[in-house]
Formats: structure tokens, C-alpha cells, sequence
């Protein structure tokens, strides 16, 4: 729990990022140094909080999607502002590339690490979002980092995060992640073949300074049961999507916006497909689970989840991994009911 000065902080900035309002947002991080607040703390404990409270904010539907984008862009300048304004060493320690994975645009995590390391002297490439792998291995290559840190939020772009993995070892730089998509605790580093995982930014840092994890060359292995039957469920996904589609058109309709339900068919299917890769049915369960939450906060309650996923068992026959995976996981789910 934030302490008081720390929680003015956030409240000040939170009411100014929520209303749009980029003067007054400066104006209330920058005076967190008034507070005695170093640069470090008003970037992970005020931004980063509140940046946490934004979310949550958006996924029990007190803010718009539009809303959030415009309160995380106005904390994106923020972080720079705090950046030009504090003191920065000269860069002592090792070279850090950090960036997002492949496909996931959540920049935050990153972009706080990249400043963390900044203020404790590192030299940081900072990389952003979606970065693809091809792209990454050449500036890897170009600029010979010792690591990489790798963020992720979306579970379904856990098998884009092994393939980076893969890569930044090949060019012998050691791996650290970070973000939800690795599960709690980092539940997924080992067999992802990471170096190391940190639960946050300030984590990762003391981490780095302690000394950098040896690099282990990777193994060029054939592709396991998780790999290869997460590619046939990949290429399959359009005609999951259309079963499932077919249920939902016949479904009732309600107070539903249609075309956000069909974009969620098409993420039910994502997130099997990374259960799937990692073997594990909690992947898919606390999906359901966020599903349910985020449905139940716009007061969508009925069971239309159950004929859907029942829809999804009927074509998912051939797949036993994916199978069982969705019984699972529907068994373990306390979301939306799935009578």
C-alpha cells in the first residue's frame, strides 16, 4: 500500500490523466519531488500505480477504451517529462536492449524498466512494442547487448515471446521477462528457456546490478507435442471462429456491441492456442475468468458463454491436448455461468 505523500501523488495524477488534462498531470508528478519522492519511486509507484488503477478503471467500465488510450498517453509523456527533468549518469554498466514482444502493444512495463535502468547508470536501448523477431535478432546483432529484457502481457503471444527467447540466445545475449503473460511468479521462464524472471521493473533492475545470468546457447530441438498441436489449432482458428460464430448469431442479442463480441470468439480461440503451447488449462481458465469480470461489470451476465464453448469442444475432436485443455479449464472457471 502507497504511503500518504505517495497516494496524494497518484490521486492528483490520476484525476488529471483520467480528464485529459496533460498540464495538470505533469504538473502533479513533477511535484512529487516536493513530496521528497526520488525519480525512481514517482516513475514505478505514481505512474506505474496509477497506471495500474487505469486499467482497472477500464475493465469495470468507469472508463472508456477511448478514455484509458488518452489517460496512458498522457502518462507516456509524463515519463518523459520526469526523464528531462531528474539527473541522469553517465552510463557505467553493460548495454540492456529492452522491448515488448512481437504482437503485444502494452509499452508501459517496458518503458518504466528502460528509465529504471537509465537512472542506475545502464546503457539502455529501448526498443517499444511489437517488436518482430527479425528486427530485433539484426539490432541484437548490430549492437551486441550482454541482455535482453523481454516484456509480455498477452498470454497468446507467449509462443512469438519463445521464439525471441530462441533468438536472443542465438546471438548469445542472456534473457530476462517480465509481465502477466508468463503467469504468476513467472511460471512459464524455465520451459520458455529464459535466464531470468523479475516481477517488476524495480526487481529487474537490482537484478541486473547483482550481475548478468550467464547466457545458455539454445538447443536445437524438434518441435514438442505443445509446439506442433498449437499449429494445427493455429490453422485452424478461422473455423473455430465460424462454429463459434454460428452459435452467437443465434444467440440472443440484448445490449450486446456485436462486433466486440466476435473479436472475443476470435481471442477465445488465441488463448487455447497458447494453453495449448505451455500445457496448461489455468491459461485458458482465468481467461474465462477476466471474461466473466469484465462481461458481469457491463451487466452481461447470462450463460450465452456455455452453448459457445460447447461449440468449440464439438470442433476441437482431433485436437486431444486442446480438449482436454477447454475441460479443464471450463471446469475450473468461476466466470460467466456455462450452463
Amino acid at each position: 500500500m502507497a504511503d500518504a505523500g505517495t497516494r496524494r501523488s497518484m490521486d492528483a495524477l490520476l484525476r488529471a490523466s483520467v480528464a485529459g488534462d496533460e498540464p495538470a498531470a505533469r504538473q502533479a508528478a513533477l511535484a512529487s519531488f516536493d513530496s521528497g519522492l526520488d525519480t525512481e519511486t514517482v516513475l514505478l509507484e505514481v505512474v506505474g500505480g496509477v497506471q495500474r488503477e487505469i486499467g482497472d478503471l477500464w475493465a469495470t467500465n468507469r472508463l472508456t477504451v477511448a478514455q484509458e488510450h488518452v489517460a496512458t498517453a498522457i502518462n507516456e509523456r509524463v515519463i518523459v517529462a520526469l526523464g528531462t527533468a531528474g539527473h541522469r549518469p553517465r552510463p557505467h554498466l553493460p548495454r540492456v536492449t529492452v522491448a515488448c514482444v512481437d504482437g503485444d502493444w502494452h509499452v508501459m512495463a517496458a518503458r518504466l524498466l528502460a528509465e529504471v535502468l537509465v537512472l542506475r547508470g545502464f546503457r539502455v536501448d529501448y526498443l517499444g512494442g511489437q517488436v518482430p523477431v527479425p528486427y530485433l535478432l539484426a539490432h541484437l546483432r548490430s549492437t551486441g547487448p550482454e541482455v535482453v529484457a523481454l516484456s509480455g502481457s498477452l498470454a497468446p503471444r507467449l509462443p512469438a515471446a519463445h521464439e525471441a527467447i530462441r533468438a536472443c540466445r542465438s546471438a548469445g545475449a542472456a534473457v530476462v521477462i517480465g509481465g502477466s503473460a508468463f503467469g504468476p511468479g513467472g511460471r512459464y521462464a524455465p520451459m520458455l528457456g529464459a535466464d531470468l524472471w523479475a516481477p517488476g521493473p524495480r526487481e529487474a533492475a537490482v537484478e541486473l546490478e547483482r550481475g548478468f545470468p550467464a547466457v545458455r546457447r539454445p538447443i536445437e530441438d524438434l518441435p514438442g507435442p505443445g509446439e506442433q498441436e498449437y499449429a494445427l489449432v493455429t490453422r485452424s482458428h478461422p473455423r473455430l471462429v465460424r462454429s463459434m460464430r454460428a452459435v452467437f448469431e443465434t444467440g440472443p442479442r440484448g445490449h450486446r456491441d456485436r462486433d466486440w463480441f466476435l473479436d472475443s470468439l476470435a481471442k477465445l480461440v488465441d488463448f487455447l492456442g497458447a494453453a495449448v503451447y505451455v500445457d496448461d488449462s489455468r491459461v485458458f481458465s482465468d481467461h474465462l475468468d477476466w471474461l466473466g469480470a469484465f462481461l458481469s461489470a457491463r451487466g452481461i451476465t447470462e450463460g450465452f458463454l456455455g452453448p459457445i464453448l460447447a461449440a468449440l469442444d464439438t470442433e476441437l475432436r482431433e485436437f486431444p491436448r486442446a480438449l482436454r485443455i477447454l475441460s479443464q479449464a471450463r471446469s475450473a472457471a468461476s466466470g460467466p455461468r456455462m450452463e
